[in-house]
């Protein structure tokens, strides 16, 4: 998936920054946008967004930020501190819920109908208030009317390479602009000397994403001789650190990019005897393991592929061993009521991804394996720290990512999924947790 770019960018209005917010290009190709280049027409749309239109301005008028019409209209309850929402095309943005909801929402700011010097700041406000944006009538009828996931897009064998190469595959000097030189795609665990985590710094990333998986392989048990099997790959610094221990190491991912920049990094530090990076489903690996090690990679299982998930782990796990997986969790009731929903995350991020709740991979290995979770810990805060570094980086990055052939409309929508992850977890609607699981008998 390349893009060209054909489009300036915006001043980004934070304090001390020296960053610029990629702006929306005047006219937006839609072969390469269709859901972004126009909103949506008709008497229907425009019936559609009136309706929505009012719902958005009851809901923001009790909210602790400031929505700015271009009329001069400023809804919202919050002080000269608050993060601003720039309404730019009023009639656009209503017009897009009106059609797609929150996924109007995520379209509107990468179309430009609106703007924010504080993306992540007015995120954070609608993710801390998600339960009551809508009426509680309303809620009750929104799978009568918002878009439903294409079959093709849920995680069975014959789909899940698709939805993984549409992530991963997009490019690995993408992700290389925005990552540390771990090329670790997954929360950081920062040390107390790195600071406070709202203002811990980039130097510090790299040693907190290592810190994160030596604790993990801690916690997995893995030493000299262990046999690990690492499900997805990711860039490959895992396989690293474990075969550095003495381990060998089995890894399977979906996206030939990362295969490829994973063996190099291997190869280049001499371990290529001891890792294997498999181009495989993890549902179609086979042997017996000391150890699984599995870090942000459930989320992207799916809902009714977890018991298979983690059948897989019981299935190849040795006796004795352990298992360490590192996942993105959501509270159960809202985990419940959105499991059948299609969102902007899967439109444009992550096909067939689904977040688990605590409860459910705790109902899941107890209803489905011999597996126990015996010991977890949430580290959301410093998820919400790492994505603000990627965030930083990536918009100090803008004229190289535009280099690579993505274009304006492709760096908005990133910057909002950041944005939109980082509200996620600032809000507390979102954490992640290391979550260790084994056989052994529970204690009488």
């Amino acid at each position: 998936m390349t893009m060209t770019d054909n489009s300036g960018t915006a001043p980004a209005r934070k304090a001390g920054s020296a960053t610029r917010v990629p702006a929306s290009p005047a006219t937006i190709d839609p072969d390469l946008w269709p859901g972004v280049a126009a909103p949506p027409s008709g008497a229907k749309a425009l019936i559609a967004g009136r309706a929505a239109g009012a719902l958005f301005k009851g809901a923001v008028k009790r909210l602790p930020l400031r929505v700015e019409y271009p009329d001069g209209t400023v809804l919202g309850t919050g002080g000269p501190d608050a993060p601003v929402m720039t309404m730019r095309r009023p009639g656009a943005f209503e017009a897009r819920i009106g059609d797609n909801g929150l996924i109007g929402l995520g379209e509107s700011f990468m179309a430009g109908d609106w703007e924010a010097s504080d993306l992540a700041g007015v995120l954070e406000v609608f993710a801390a208030a998600v339960d009551t944006l809508i009426p509680v009538p309303l809620q009750k009828l929104r799978s009568l009317y918002l878009p439903r996931t294409p079959r093709t897009e849920r995680n069975a064998e014959q789909n899940t390479r698709s939805n993984i190469s549409r992530h991963y595959d997009l490019s690995n000097d993408l992700f290389a602009n925005f990552l540390d030189d771990t090329m670790s795609y997954s929360s950081a665990l920062f040390p107390m000397s790195a600071g406070p985590l709202e203002s811990v710094g980039w130097d510090a990333l790299a040693g907190a994403q290592q810190d994160k998986i030596d604790r993990l392989l801690d916690k997995a048990g893995v030493v000299s001789g262990s046999r690990v099997l690492e499900i997805g790959t990711g860039w490959g610094e895992l396989s690293l650190r474990a075969a550095a221990r003495g381990a060998t190491v089995y890894s399977v991912t979906l996206s030939s990019e990362q295969q490829a920049l994973a063996q190099e990094r291997i190869a280049a530090a001499g371990y290529a005897d001891r890792v294997t990076v498999a181009l495989q489903d993890y549902r179609a690996v086979e042997g017996e393991y000391d150890a699984v090690v599995s870090v942000e990679m459930i989320e992207a299982v799916g809902y009714e592929y977890w018991p298979i998930y983690f059948q897989t782990i019981d299935r190849v796990l040795a006796p004795g061993g352990k298992v360490a997986i590192q996942a993105i969790t959501m509270p159960h009731g809202r985990m419940l009521a959105t499991r059948n929903a299609y969102t902007w995350v899967h439109k444009y991020i992550f096909p067939g991804g689904f977040l688990p709740s605590v409860r459910a991979i705790e109902s899941v290995t107890q209803q489905h394996t011999t597996l126990r979770v015996r010991e977890r810990m949430g580290m959301g805060d410093h998820y919400a720290a790492t994505l603000r570094l990627w965030e930083e980086r990536f918009l100090s990055r803008s004229r190289e990512v535009g280099e690579l052939g993505f274009d304006a409309v492709f760096q908005r929508m990133w910057l909002f999924y950041l944005c939109y992850s980082r509200a996620g977890f600032q809000s507390g609607y979102l954490d992640v947790q290391q979550i260790v699981l084994d056989r052994r008998e529970a204690q009488l």
